[in-house]
């Protein structure tokens, strides 16, 4: 008889995400002429900027003559993309990284939770509180920890609380720990890390021998000149970081999926004899064996990124989001609710009014003004309390969704 995975058992009823389109759809069923604004979820409502689209259509146009056709492409990506980013990303901030060490992908999620196919079941995993679901979830999936408790957090890992009373950057561990998941500009809270403190824990992986596992995808939403886009940008931190990045958010490929995560050649980690095992080869090893490579004509939109017109519509489109950040946080701190985040992010963190939980101003929002965020405890035991909102959307939905939430917390 077939048996299955029992770690999927450990997990929480429903991913966050879904959890919250149940509950949206049960209030829609029920009330089909409410005008529901959703805010939750991360999802990109701008098209594509032109330059891609026009990209991928030439590339479309290519694969239908034989002389220009193509069929499987490199599972680490084509050249030309790596190259671009390479120059654009890394060395153009003073990263010491090679295209050779750029690997294309379907998606920085993905990438989360495909790099533990590498490492050992006996690591000890830290990871922010509150977080971002996948780092978490792919760990019990793989076997890495233990049962959750009642506050939802797995036995087997580290949790760093995050809050107000630390900027929401979490303090360095006293003891060693082996994988380190870290996140800025941060999802959920919105908080950015100085080069100082991004240089703080590079030199405690290199002490202890630790890996960082740092996400960086929502680094081009960074304004402020002195934030740090890469952790690349911090000394020492090719021998000890990988880092996650992609494309969905600044150029809208949510729905066309591209991303890339960054391996650098002098990264190691250790065998069960001791010996030190390029981590590269490893990862170039999984990629080859489980992934077929993004599709040339996505690829080919990716690079259009780069192009004068590229770099002049992401921008557009950052600015826009951005402008819709200040909205979001301007507007609820005039209603005299406490916001975080909103700056160099996307994403506002809310501090729920009047003693409510997450799930209940969740539910408050979504059955009186018929507004959909992302309950902070969805994120981890101390995100209860707040509570995500995205600037993922149209102008109109945002300044409408601020006018609803502003008036009723303004008379209540």
């Amino acid at each position: 008889m077939a048996t299955i995975n029992d770690n999927y058992l450990k997990l929480k009823a429903g991913y966050l995400f879904p959890e919250i389109a149940r509950r949206v759809n049960a209030f829609t069923e029920a009330n089909p002429d409410a005008k529901v604004i959703r805010l939750g979820i991360g999802d990109v409502t701008e098209p594509l900027p032109a330059a891609c689209r026009q990209a991928m259509i030439q590339a479309v146009e290519e694969m239908g003559s034989r002389d220009t056709f193509r069929g499987y492409g490199p599972e680490q990506g084509y050249g030309w993309l790596r190259e671009k980013i390479a120059a654009y990303d890394f060395q153009a901030r003073g990263c010491e990284i090679d295209s050779s060490e750029i690997f294309i992908s379907d998606g920085s999620k993905c990438d989360c939770g495909n790099i533990l196919d590498i490492f050992g079941s006996n690591n000890s995993i830290a990871v922010t509180d509150p977080v971002y679901p996948v780092y978490v979830d792919t760990n019990v999936m793989a076997g890495h920890t233990g049962e959750v408790n009642e506050k939802g957090e797995y036995g087997g890992l580290v949790y760093l609380p995050i809050s107000a009373e630390n900027n929401f950057t979490a303090e360095i561990p006293t003891q060693p720990i082996d994988l380190i998941y870290l996140c800025f500009p941060n999802n959920p809270t919105g908080a950015t890390a100085t080069k100082e403190h991004l240089q703080a824990w590079v030199n405690y992986a290199r002490a202890n021998g630790s890996l960082i596992l740092f996400d960086a995808a929502y680094e081009a939403f960074i304004t402020d000149p002195t934030l740090p886009h890469s952790i690349y940008e911090i000394a020492g931190a090719r021998d000890c970081a990988i880092e996650f990045r992609s494309f969905s958010k600044n150029a809208g490929f949510t729905g066309t999926r591209c991303a890339l995560t960054v391996v650098p050649k002098t990264l190691t980690a250790k065998a069960k004899d001791g010996s030190d095992v390029p981590v590269w080869q490893l990862w170039n090893r999984r990629q080859s064996t489980k992934f077929n490579g993004v599709s040339y004509i996505v690829q080919r939109g990716a690079e259009a990124v780069y192009s004068e017109a590229g770099q002049a519509q992401i921008k557009a489109l950052i600015d826009f989001y951005m402008e819709n950040a200040r909205i979001i946080r301007e507007q609820l701190t005039a209603a005299g609710i406490q916001v975080y985040g909103g700056v160099n992010a996307p994403y506002v963190w809310v501090k729920t009014p009047h003693g409510l939980s997450s799930w209940e101003f969740f539910d408050k929002l979504l059955h009186t003004v018929n507004v959909v965020g992302t309950p902070g405890a969805g994120f981890g035991a101390a995100g209860e309390g707040y509570f995500r909102i995205s600037a993922f959307n149209s102008r109109e939905n945002v300044v409408e969704a601020m006018r609803r939430i502003t008036e009723k917390f303004r008379a209540s």
